[in-house]
């Protein structure tokens, strides 16, 4: 049982740190076409009026 906990303190947080290096590098950047019609888009929700019944 000792070596169990020895392996979640010790190896745990380690493998952990791995899993989120390894998401941060697969995440994919936008293109420049990508950021401009996300630009409008954003643009285009905050110009419309709401309309709650």
């Amino acid at each position: 049982m000792d070596k169990f906990w020895l392996f979640a303190v010790a190896v745990g947080p380690v493998l952990l740190g791995c899993a989120i290096v390894f998401a941060m590098m697969r995440r994919r950047r936008l293109s420049e076409r990508e950021k401009n019609a996300q630009t409008a888009a954003i643009a285009d929700l905050y110009d419309k009026p709401t309309t709650r019944s």
